[in-house]
């Protein structure tokens, strides 16, 4: 056993459960990173692409679409420590397209039928998914919201937005919103919203913001919103469910890749690119309470609200597949409520990626896990190499 308590025989065990993934054909390569109490260990399976060739890299560079989430969030409180931002305030001072907001009468109502917002949308709302938009969890056409939100290029996607921020606001400005400030939790608009709102209060792009604040001091090199050029050789093509069961279409190439290039629109709820290694430091700050080696990001209590669950039964009507009855919801991230799984501690936190990433940190095991795929989901629930992934890492704990 080493001094992480961990099993070396069952992380060996973990590598090949998991390696069974790749053989059977359901992604080419994934990379694993778990630590505990300060001792890591990390794991690169299988090849680059499906057509095989170059064994997966450990510096591997993925997108990681929602895990851009807790990143954003931490943004947010940032500017809250700094009194630039406050949670409670309304946001209309630095998102006015988002002032006297109409809702809808009733979901599956016409868009012109709305009663006026009973209160202005506030940064807690936008952290908590709470400010009335979001995905609507129905097949497509039901409502004709959801027809708008498509229409107008708003739709949540693998793909980041695809128009400059200030049109993205003044889209979402035209459109009611779904449910009143602070009555339900609706999924990913928020952080897209927070994004903005981000840039504007502080006066930087986004990006600017997050490696000045964030990435920097992390020594997160390889985390972005693209990739460069000169790293594009780290790039793996990422793969989606093809027409026929068990096969693999390309989403995303490498050298046309939509992140070899700056992006027009810099998504706080999906857009980055980063490695294991990046998001462990990333993962391993908010398990330590805000900081990292010398460097501090945040201040305890600011951590500590951050993934503590804001979200009522009532409020999670509707989004049961993301968060479920053992499941709460932070800033940016999902907090466990009650064990229903070997991996599922009580004051775990974290998020997952639409793209094929995961990611974990355990204050009561003192652990960190990070998984990063290019294997896009199906749908909301987790996949098997998810499932397979978690409970390998925890039954490796010895101690």
């Amino acid at each position: 056993m080493s001094r992480a308590g961990l099993s070396r025989a069952r992380l060996d065990r973990m590598r090949s459960v998991l390696a069974g993934h790749v053989e059977r054909g359901a992604l080419p390569g994934l990379v694993t990173a778990i630590s505990r109490r300060g001792e890591a260990h990390v794991d690169a399976i299988g090849t680059m692409a499906m057509d095989g060739g170059e064994p997966m890299r450990r510096d591997a560079i993925f997108r990681i679409a929602s895990l851009t989430k807790p990143v954003t969030a931490v943004a947010a409180l940032i500017l809250a420590e700094e009194c630039k931002l406050r949670l409670d305030v309304p946001v209309d001072r630095f998102l006015p397209e988002l002032a006297n907001r109409r809702v809808l009468e009733r979901l599956d109502g016409p868009l012109d039928d709305t009663v006026p917002a009973k209160r202005a949308i506030t940064l807690r709302d936008l952290l908590t998914f709470r400010a009335g938009y979001g995905a609507v969890m129905a097949p497509p056409g039901t409502y004709p919201i959801q027809e708008a939100i498509s229409g107008a290029g708003l739709a949540p996607s693998a793909n980041p937005p695809q128009v400059a921020p200030d049109e993205y606001m003044r889209r979402i400005g035209q459109l009611p919103l779904l449910h009143q400030p602070g009555e339900r939790w609706l999924y990913h608009t928020g952080s897209e919203i927070l994004g903005v709102l981000i840039a504007r209060a502080s006066g930087q792009s986004l990006e600017s913001f997050f490696r000045e604040r964030i990435f920097a001091p992390l020594g997160m090199q390889d985390t972005g919103f693209s990739v460069p050029t000169a790293k594009l050789d780290r790039l793996p093509p990422a793969y989606q469910s093809g027409a026929k069961s068990g096969e693999l279409a390309l989403f995303d190439g490498v050298k046309d890749s939509r992140w070899g290039r700056p992006p027009v629109f810099e998504a706080g709820g999906g857009g980055l690119v980063s490695t294991a290694d990046d998001f462990l430091a990333f993962g391993q700050m908010l398990l330590n309470g805000g900081s990292l080696g010398r460097e501090r990001i945040l201040s305890r209590p600011s951590v500590e609200l951050m993934t503590t669950d804001h979200i009522a039964p009532e409020q999670k009507v509707g989004a049961e597949i993301f968060l479920g009855p053992n499941r709460g919801w932070g800033f940016g991230v999902a907090t466990v409520i009650k064990r229903d799984e070997i991996w599922t501690t009580p004051g775990q936190f974290g998020w997952a990626g639409g793209t094929g990433t995961a990611w974990a940190s355990d204050p009561r095991e003192r652990m960190v896990c990070v998984l990063m795929t290019q294997r896009l989901m199906d749908s909301p629930g987790p996949p098997a190499v998810y499932l397979d992934f978690w409970n390998s890492a925890y039954q490796a704990i010895e101690d």
